[in-house]
């Protein structure tokens, strides 16, 4: 199973990175990981839709670019289908089990995600209605995929 996180900026906090580094070294179990940043666009206060939609459009190409057709891609979307940490598990598994062996996770910038960032992704799902930083997703993004392993192998893990 391989599993790439495509997600906008650089993580700049040392505890970010920390964490980030800590649940990929527990994944190195489960599967091969690989996080790719993409540059992220300076951003004003008040921008206007159509400076926002500039931004992320700009951001989503940088994205697409590596997202390879045959991979199966789970954007992360405010609109998309929220789960809890059980059936995030199942519907992993159940791609695993249909076939799936390349999963590219796409977390935006600030702004979120591109039009055509969104229409390339095969799933969208909600990890919340509430806004997160996106260094911040990034480690609930890889705790929950850590999470979803264990549940698979009926391995404890706290809840």
């Amino acid at each position: 199973m391989n599993i790439k996180i495509l997600c906008v900026g650089k993580i700049k906090e040392k505890f970010y990175s920390d964490a980030i580094s800590e649940y990929s070294k527990r994944l190195s179990k489960y599967c091969s990981l690989e996080i790719i940043e993409v540059a992220d666009e300076k951003t004003i206060e008040n921008l206007s839709d159509t400076q926002a939609a500039l931004i992320k459009n700009k951001e989503g190409e940088r994205i697409l670019k590596h997202i390879d057709p045959k991979d199966f891609c789970i954007a992360l979307a405010i609109k998309g289908k929220e789960m809890d940490s059980i059936a995030f598990s199942k519907y992993l598994d159940n791609g695993f089990i249909n076939g799936i062996s390349d999963i590219d996770f796409v977390i935006g910038g600030s702004l979120g995600l591109s039009d055509e960032v969104l229409s390339r992704a095969d799933y969208k799902i909600s990890f919340s209605m509430m806004t997160f930083p996106h260094q911040l997703m990034r480690v609930i993004l890889l705790e929950q995929i850590y999470r979803a392993f264990r549940i698979m192998k009926n391995e404890p893990y706290h809840k």
